[in-house]
């Protein structure tokens, strides 16, 4: 257990999500013939209590780092100020895994006991020291990584979304302007070189799971994923390579898997939910690879609409949207994981057909590659950059 909780808490930090050492570095602790913590931390008596209040086995403890502070630190302020008591983005990864995201004091040990048994994460609020991010998992401390990545990708997005609403009706007031202005001096800048990757075509199995490895270190590297979310496929001959379903992006090797395009076994069990986007688009398309991540600011912009007051779809514009618009010239489409009437197998192929890239709405970007991920992976820098500079000229900075 110790080298998971260790292992746990390095990816935490090496995301960019938390500070690699000091007080509010991770602290990731797990339960098996007895609990193990990956560093010594005054909040550990606060938290070990825990485990003996709810069911689970793991635990991450991590004070957002950088932009992800400054976002968090306000959105958490604003929901005890006005009473809400929870935050509720709009981003797929809140819709899928966080419905809401409880907002406590911190050192309330009851009050977090209270809302960890009703979710899988929480902010605590501490206008000292900062806020602070708590996760729980019933089964690995991975649980706990992927809450907490999700809880700082989802108040990115929404924060950073209410600067452009707040610009478009009027402007931001001082409290905002001030975290806004400090969260964007934290942003890191985009890589201007390409990645390092595999020329293609691949002609054997082999080389062909070395070149998704490559692709997903490189997605997780470059901050345009998340180790948990995205996924990525290749096609050999009639047989489509794809991440498993939960995959980590930056550990691929043993979590691809083999999926007949004639649908001849069931080997498409375990892999990527999205299985069918990925497979109808890579035949109507005859592309060889596809990619999809989650750049922030690609989300942030597909879910920015100058017709979302007066849309009657409001409340469903993440399946129903029917305003055309690009990023990029990557269409912006809705669609939600799975083959239903409105899944992503239905809408995303269309799209990618047309534009070799596509933006889900509030979900991430996919993009095709014709003979390699080269292509692919440019194509969703590209579409990412776009996307960061069209939300800077919104603002007019």
């Amino acid at each position: 257990m110790k080298t998971l909780v260790d292992k746990y808490a390095g990816k935490i930090s090496a995301s960019g999500l938390a500070p690699a050492t000091g007080e509010g570095a991770p602290l990731v602790g797990g339960l098996d013939a007895a609990l193990a913590w990956s560093r010594e931390s005054e909040h550990i008596p606060e938290l070990a209590p825990l485990f003996d209040f709810l069911a689970i086995n793991s635990l991450a403890w991590c004070r957002p780092a950088g932009s992800y502070a400054h976002a968090v630190g306000y959105l958490a302020a604003e929901a005890l100020r006005t009473g809400s008591a929870s935050i509720s983005p709009r981003d797929s990864e809140t819709r899928t895994f966080l419905h809401d995201i409880p907002v406590v004091p911190a050192g309330d040990t009851a009050q977090l006991a209270a809302a960890l048994g009703q979710r899988k994460g929480v902010i605590l609020h501490d206008p000292e020291r900062g806020p602070a991010l708590a996760a729980v998992g019933s089964v690995s401390p991975e649980q706990c990584f992927v809450t907490v990545s999700s809880i700082a990708f989802a108040c990115f997005v929404a924060f950073f979304g209410r600067a452009l609403e707040l610009t478009r009706d009027g402007g931001m007031d001082d409290a905002f302007r001030r975290s806004f202005d400090a969260a964007v001096a934290a942003l890191p800048p985009m890589e201007a070189a390409p990645p390092e990757l595999m020329a293609g075509p691949f002609t054997d199995e082999e080389t062909v799971r070395r070149a998704m490895d490559q692709a997903g270190k490189a997605l997780v590297e470059r901050r345009l994923v998340d180790s948990f979310f995205g996924n990525i496929s290749c096609r050999l001959g009639n047989t489509l390579f794809i991440s498993q379903t939960g995959a980590p992006l930056d550990e691929l090797p043993g979590l691809i898997d083999p999926v007949p395009l004639d649908g001849s076994t069931c080997a498409g069990l375990t892999a990527s939910s999205e299985c069918t986007a990925h497979t109808a688009a890579i035949e109507a398309s005859g592309a060889q690879t596809l990619l999809h991540g989650h750049p922030r600011f690609a989300v942030i912009l597909s879910l920015f609409c100058d017709e979302r007051a007066t849309c009657p779809e409001a409340d469903r514009c993440h399946v129903a949207c029917r305003v055309k618009r690009d990023i990029g010239g990557a269409p912006v489409v809705p669609g939600e994981v799975g083959t239903g009437p409105t899944g992503l197998s239905r809408t995303l192929p269309p799209a990618l057909v047309q534009a070799g890239a596509a933006v889900a709405l509030g979900h991430g970007v996919f993009t095709l590659g014709q003979t390699d991920f080269r292509q692919a992976f440019a194509r969703l820098e590209y579409v990412e950059r776009t996307a960061r500079a069209n939300f800077f000229d919104i603002l007019g900075v």
